[in-house]
């Protein structure tokens, strides 16, 4: 017996973020539209983001807060779909929310609330759900596309690809996207982790030894510079700026840290005149967490009082301690990357609705694209912003 075959007006792989909102935003629209997704519960990331309260957006939000190899690219989905109007949806849920530190906005309770909202707005539009459902093939002709999944068969004359990136496996990510991005001719922009934990080696060893530190720094890599927490580990550097300075970082280039940002140019030399008496260790002590503090001071190796100190060994040190180099030998990879850079090339794709452009019908998505945020709210932004513009487009 043949497979039954279902008909609509889109179909759309992947219940994450940006597929159920694509879905939701064109079922209200008046569109028959499916999800199909291999997991058993929709919205997996979504649970377990912003330590499960869903760091949904960012009120700063702008084109200069992405990674494309074509800036310009997400310009024109997130000016017609803003962090102000998903707040409204957000409000409209009755869902309490908070801002934290620049600008990031969290659930006041759970992300599941996020999820259920994304649901009930499906519901609204009519939208098809079917979970653990793995997709057995995908093909187009005669201008509709079949998707083989759970001993049925569903086509439409649309197709859109959500299924995300490969960053956090154990929730079930996978490079889906981009095999059927190369199915169907569409080039690939390196994949390669982001927002992710950098390690080290070599002489950066010993602040492998004061793991569970933290401090705020400026983290710089060229002229990009986050100024956020940094956490040692036992790999390496991880905490906020690592995560954000990660996504610029490439193999065998080197970061810098400054370990006392907000310290005015010669602020050693007059401690020296203000206090001769006093110590290195003493003022970074002073600034920073005891362990940290003599860490450095044990590799500026200034021992004595700073009046003892001639001027130029204590402006070398101000110069090491605000650019404090470090050549990191890799990242913790995708299991422990917030988010995926590189994807399907954004050459390939309308910019205004996210069409490929060679191929009719064929949409993409979210973190499947070539288009990665910082930290703070930005990727689920994008995962709202390029869904909607693909619903209006279906």
């Amino acid at each position: 017996m043949s497979n039954p075959i279902d008909l609509y007006d889109a179909i759309v792989l992947g219940a994450g973020g940006a597929g159920l909102m694509c879905a939701a935003m064109a079922g209200q629209r008046g569109r028959r539209i499916l999800v199909i997704d291999h997991a058993d519960q929709p919205g997996k990331k979504i649970l377990i983001s912003g330590g499960g309260r869903c760091n949904f957006t960012n009120i700063h939000t702008a084109p200069d807060c992405y990674l494309s190899a074509n800036p310009h690219f997400a310009k024109s989905a997130l000016g017609r779909y803003t962090a102000q109007d998903f707040l409204a949806l957000i409000e409209r849920h009755g869902i309490a929310w908070h801002e934290k530190t620049l600008g990031q906005l969290f659930c006041d309770q759970s992300a599941r609330q996020i999820v259920a909202m994304l649901l009930a707005e499906c519901e609204a539009g009519g939208v098809t759900l079917r979970l653990d459902h793995v997709i057995a093939s995908v093909s187009h002709a005669d201008g509709r596309y079949s998707v083989t999944h759970g001993g049925r068969v569903a086509t439409a004359p649309a197709l859109v690809v959500a299924t995300g990136g490969p960053s956090i496996p154990k929730i079930g990510a996978s490079g889906f996207a981009y095999d059927l991005a190369r199915q169907f001719g569409l080039k690939i922009i390196e994949p390669r982790p982001a927002l992710v934990p950098l390690t080290l080696g070599g002489d950066d060893l010993l602040f492998r030894s004061l793991s569970g530190v933290s401090t705020e720094v400026i983290a710089r890599h060229g002229k990009t510079a986050f100024r956020e927490a940094a956490l040692l580990t036992h790999r390496g550097l991880s905490g906020p700026a690592i995560l954000q300075i990660s996504s610029y970082w490439r193999h065998g280039e080197a970061i810098t840290l400054d370990f006392l940002p907000g310290q005015p140019q010669g602020w050693l030399t007059d401690a020296k005149r203000n206090r001769p008496r006093g110590t290195l260790v003493g003022l970074l002590r002073g600034h920073l967490p005891d362990r940290l503090a003599d860490a450095l001071n044990e590799r500026l190796a200034l021992p004595g009082d700073l009046g003892n100190l001639p001027d130029r060994k204590l402006q070398e040190a101000e110069r090491r301690l605000s650019a404090w180099s470090f050549r990191p030998n890799g990242t913790e990879g995708f299991t422990k990357a917030e988010v995926t850079i590189g994807g399907i090339s954004t050459a390939e794709l309308s910019s205004q609705t996210m069409e490929a452009r060679r191929v009719p019908g064929l949409y993409a998505i979210g973190e499947a694209v070539d288009v990665t945020g910082w930290l703070g709210g930005y990727n689920f932004q994008w995962a709202w912003a390029s869904g909607w513009a693909a619903a209006q487009a279906i």
